[in-house]
């Protein structure tokens, strides 16, 4: 199946995905930074006996740390692990077909 898409629209698309891409990865990295840095405080509030009972860390506890972990797991394998899932051939279908969608154009006769 042939596109009707020029080479300089295609490039545009892809830019515009990669660029949604870095975005996704820089979130990611910044939510697991404050992720690690609010596990190490909970760790040192639970096995030490370091005074820790300020407004954000004192309601730190195993539900939240469970539930944060869950969420940061889902978060990495949603974004790194779903293209070995689906793979290559299946992300540039998907890309062609929302590409054919999105510039088709109807002929009325």
């Amino acid at each position: 199946m042939e596109t009707n898409l020029s080479n300089d629209q295609e490039e545009v698309i892809l830019q515009e995905l990669a660029s949604k891409k870095v975005i996704q990865l820089k979130s990611f990295y910044k939510h697991l930074f404050i992720y690690i840095l609010a596990l190490i405080v909970f760790l040192l509030k639970e096995y030490t006996n370091l005074p820790l009972q300020f407004f954000p860390v004192k309601y730190l506890n195993w539900v939240v740390v469970i539930i944060w972990s869950a969420v940061i797991v889902g978060s990495a394998i949603d974004l790194f692990a779903s293209y070995k899932i689906f793979g290559q051939e299946w992300e540039e279908r998907k890309l062609r077909s929302i590409l054919e969608k999105k510039y088709k154009k109807q002929k009325w006769e």
